[in-house]
């Protein structure tokens, strides 16, 4: 026999080399945490060895039946002509006639020698073929096979009645007739019924049909009017689907008699024997004899639990139960006018709680003894009494006097911690409506801020002078405005629905030579995108974004790029590097997340699918780490090896913003359930310490990178909190954390405060954006 299929198929595996390409230096899908299920090239293998096991298998079918027919093979029209004026042939040689097609003809009748029947009349006359009984021979050793089938299909069985045979097998074998008995064996058997007998026969095999047990019951229940089914309920519970309540409605108009009205006079009668019996004692409940032989024989008993008491000598540090305080003025029921409370005093007691309150009681007064009611709060006091003598001290003990305030942590004071942001120093007003966001840029002399106006406007950060605007959508908001960090360049980028922009500001710091670099990096772009090869078309798909120009206008402005991708942004974190920046849209689904090349023109969807919605995104400071915030967790991705390093959880409802320490072992966490968290990451995946100092959601937290040990929040109150944030170089110490000021000035608008906030790269200053329309510096 030759080898087995899957064995080949084992061979055919075993023999493909391993692949030895590394990985791709694109990441597009890479970071996806889901994998692909099955592999192509191992299925293409598989099928052209079934085709090839397929085809030689019909070559040797060819070989072996050459020149024959299958059975399931159809002839040509030429080829059944023949056979069948060859079969006609036969029969008219034979004196054959065919009278019905699809029947055996009806042979000449031979001579009664050769006849294996013989015709007899039956009850009614009719002529009846008895043939004779037939001695089957069973040539299989196997009892347990069954009858051939008969093969004739739909033919109504009364076409074989003057055969001797009723059909034909799958082999195309008479099936003949079974033999019948003689008029007394039908006698015997009608007499003596055996189990399951019917008295009919079935119409394809001719033998007696018998029925077991269970065909038997149900026949048995359908004669008697029965349900076939035996465990079907006939009588199942009624369900009520609208109510159970009886409504109680006149059954006629006429008016009640007075008799329903009055008690009877007969059963009151009966009432009054049975309570007269009660109280002679004639009527007794019952119990049995033995039970009151005992209750006559058994007498109540007493026990004296100190009679063995010894008395014991008082100890030296013994403390008596305290006594209660005897009764003053204010508890007599006619106390003088000077204790009786006031209306305003009574009202004011009734509104304080219980425990509260300094008496439970308030004095009342009574013209005489006799009208004093009967006191309710007895079984209270009586209750608290007990429990005082039961929990109060019978020995003294030497307490220990412990400040609570010294097991506090001490921490410095915050003078000591200077310097921090104390006031806001500079105003900057100009946008309609809220302002969504605000940046420094990494030369510390310029603010850009973008808000609800569709206009990103860039200031002074000393003065507070507006140097410069571009309004980028007349119906859409800038969601976010973020500088390239790299100082080689004067690049802002922003947010506006599903566009981001990238632009060169005009600012007096700005020299000719820098605003050159800055449009050159930005342009060497295209030119990448126009020699070097797609990557969407590579992989035939639509492209997850579309760089382009956006018109002469803009380009006038200073605005030199367009990138449109598949949903709204809401967030831009740029690479220490500047040359990569992630955008994050929460409502992308797959494309949520997207990481940009500038200087190749480039977008690249890392997630194939991302669990949760994405909230922020952004880049470890000194490795290549890269950091997702879903609602709850926050995954942290090597972009090297692309395999998923870590899971933080913080234990948020709802992540709002996250920044990494620029150290990068530390990690704060801000939520919309007014908690702000400090992470340690080579510590736990939980939170280190947990802060609550808001009353609303908090929007935005941020380290400064100057190399000062602060950091703050932004918060829907209207305050941002400054915190004391030092990270010890020793491993076994613990980060420094202490809230040194809350900075109030921004208006809560339709409940939103402070909705963005950035640290100036070197100074403790920091600027905010707020619902109100302004952008405020503090110093």
């Amino acid at each position: 026999m030759g080898p087995k299929a899957t064995e080949k198929k084992r061979k055919v595996q075993d023999a493909e080399p391993e692949s030895d390409d590394e990985i791709a230096p694109d990441f597009d899908g890479a970071l996806s945490q889901s994998e692909d299920e099955f592999d192509s090239d191992f299925d293409d293998n598989e099928h052209e060895q079934d085709g090839e096991q397929e085809s030689g298998s019909e070559a040797s079918d060819d070989e072996d039946q050459e020149g024959s027919l299958l059975s399931d093979d159809i002839p040509s029209d030429a080829e059944g002509d023949k056979a069948m004026g060859k079969l006609v042939l036969e029969d008219e040689e034979e004196g054959l006639e065919i009278e019905i097609p699809g029947v055996d003809p009806k042979r000449p009748e031979k001579d009664d020698g050769d006849k294996n029947y013989r015709i007899e009349k039956d009850a009614n006359g009719n002529e009846r073929y008895v043939y004779d009984e037939i001695d089957p021979v069973y040539d299989s050793d196997d009892s347990d096979a069954q009858e051939a089938p008969n093969t004739i299909g739909n033919i109504p069985m009364s076409f074989y009645d003057s055969y001797p045979h009723i059909g034909y097998d799958i082999n195309g074998t008479k099936i003949m007739r079974p033999a019948t008995g003689d008029a007394l064996d039908a006698l015997l058997d009608s007499i003596e019924v055996p189990k399951g007998w019917t008295g009919l026969t079935d119409i394809h095999t001719g033998n007696p049909l018998n029925l077991n047990d269970e065909e038997l019951e149900l026949v048995r229940r359908v004669q008697m009017g029965m349900i076939p089914n035996e465990l079907e309920d006939p009588y199942p519970e009624t369900v009520e689907y609208f109510t159970g309540i009886e409504e109680k409605m006149p059954l006629s108009a006429a008016p009640e008699p007075k008799r329903r009205f009055l008690p009877s006079k007969n059963e009151a009668k009966k009432i009054m024997k049975l309570v007269r019996a009660i109280r002679e004692g004639r009527i007794l409940p019952y119990k049995p004899p033995e039970e009151r032989e005992k209750e006559e024989e058994e007498e109540e008993q007493y026990f004296d639990i100190w009679q063995d008491e010894v008395p014991q000598e008082v100890n030296p540090l013994h403390i008596p139960a305290p006594k209660l305080p005897p009764p003053g003025f204010d508890m007599s029921y006619n106390p003088p006018a000077e204790y009786l409370p006031t209306k305003e005093e009574r009202e004011e007691w009734e509104k304080l709680d219980p425990e509260e309150r300094e008496k439970e009681y308030l004095p009342q007064k009574y013209d005489s003894l006799r009208k004093v009611p009967g006191y309710g709060e007895i079984v209270k006091e009586r209750f608290e009494r007990c429990m005082d003598l039961y929990l109060a001290p019978r020995v003294r003990k030497n307490r220990l006097n412990i400040d609570p305030n010294s097991l506090l942590p001490k921490l410095p004071s915050p003078s000591e911690l200077k310097p921090f942001p104390t006031v806001a120093q500079t105003v900057f007003r100009g946008h309609d409506g809220r302002v969504r966001s605000v940046a420094i840029d990494p030369t510390g002399v310029a603010v850009a801020s973008g808000g609800d106006d569709g206009t990103v406007r860039v200031w002074e950060l000393l003065t507070g002078r507006q140097v410069w605007s571009v309004e980028l959508s007349s119906e859409e908001a800038v969601n976010t405005v973020r500088w390239r960090p790299a100082k080689d360049s004067f690049i802002l980028s922003a947010a506006v629905g599903e566009d981001v922009y990238l632009m060169v500001p005009t600012h007096a710091s700005v020299t000719p030579a820098l605003d050159q670099a800055s449009r050159d990096i930005l342009s060497a772009g295209f030119g990448y995108a126009t020699n070097g090869q797609k990557h969407g078309a590579v992989l035939g798909k639509e492209p997850p974004a579309k760089w382009a120009r956006p018109g002469a206008k803009l380009e006038d402005e200073g605005v030199l790029i367009r990138i449109t991708v598949r949903s709204t942004v809401k967030v831009i974190n740029w690479h220490r590097k500047g040359d990569h920046f992630a955008t994050v849209s929460p409502s992308g689904q797959r494309s949520s997340v997207a990481i940009h090349t500038l200087s190749k023109h480039l977008t690249q969807i890392p997630f194939r699918k991302l669990s949760g919605l994405a909230q922020t995104a952004s880049f470890h400071p000194l490795r290549p780490l890269f950091f997702v915030a879903t609602q709850r967790t926050i995954r942290c991705y090597d972009l090297q090896k692309l395999e998923l390093v870590k899971v933080v959880q913080p234990g948020a409802k709802w992540i709002s913003s996250f920044d990494i320490h620029p150290g990068g072992d530390n990690l704060i966490v801000g939520s919309y359930d007014k908690r702000l968290l400090w992470h340690d990451l080579d510590l736990s995946i939980r939170p280190y310490k947990t802060m609550r100092f808001h009353s609303e959601a908090v929007r935005q937290v941020k380290y400064h990178r100057g190399g000062l040990p602060l950091f703050a929040d932004a918060s829907d109150d209207g305050t941002l909190q400054i915190f004391h944030g030092k990270v010890p170089n020793d491993q076994l110490e613990n980060p420094t954390i202490v809230p040194v000021k809350v900075l109030k000035g921004h208006k809560v608008v339709n409940k939103l405060g402070v909705l963005d906030m950035d640290w100036h790269p070197r100074e403790p200053w920091c600027v905010s954006a707020g619902a109100d329309g302004t952008i405020r510096l503090w110093m």
